[in-house]
C-alpha cells in the first residue's frame, strides 16, 4: 500500500542511504528532532525516519510521530533542496501535541532551506 501522497522515490529505503547519512552529513536540531542531511543527485529531497524505541515503548506513539513527520515533509518537499534527509526523534518528542511537533518541524525545514541557500549562492566580497 503506498503511503498517502509520499511517492516511493521520495523515501530513503536502502540501509546504505541511512549509513551514509550517519557518517557524513550536515545537521540541524530542535527540542524534539534531530535532522541529518546530505546532497543527492536526484533533483529532489528524500526522507528517512529513525524513530527508535527509546523515544517511546509504544508503537502507537512512534507511529503518530512518523505520521506527523511524513505529513510535514509532504507539505514542504517541493521547496526543499535536493538532499537526503534522516529525521531522528528525541525522547522528548513522545507526548508532545501534534501541532507543536509540526511547528518545530517547520522551523527545521526553514533552517535546512536557509543553510542550503547559503552554500549554493556564490560568496561575493562585500568590501
Amino acid at each position: 500500500m503506498p503511503s498517502a501522497g509520499l511517492p516511493r522515490e521520495s523515501r530513503l529505503r536502502r540501509p546504505g542511504d541511512f549509513a551514509a547519512l550517519r557518517s557524513s552529513s550536515g545537521r540541524a536540531g530542535g527540542r524534539c528532532f534531530h535532522l541529518r542531511y546530505r546532497d543527492n543527485a536526484l533533483g529532489h529531497a528524500r526522507l528517512g525516519l529513525a524513530i527508535s524505541k527509546r523515544v517511546s515503548k509504544r508503537a502507537v506513539e512512534r507511529n503518530r510521530i512518523k505520521r506527523l513527520l511524513r505529513e510535514s515533509f509532504r507539505r514542504v518537499r517541493h521547496q526543499l533542496p535536493a538532499v537526503d534527509l534522516m529525521v531522528m526523534a528525541r525522547e522528548q518528542a513522545a507526548g508532545v501535541p501534534g501541532p507543536d511537533l509540526l511547528a518545530e518541524l517547520d522551523v527545521l525545514w526553514k533552517k535546512l532551506i536557509a543553510s542550503r541557500a547559503e552554500t549554493s549562492v556564490p560568496k561575493t566580497p562585500h568590501h
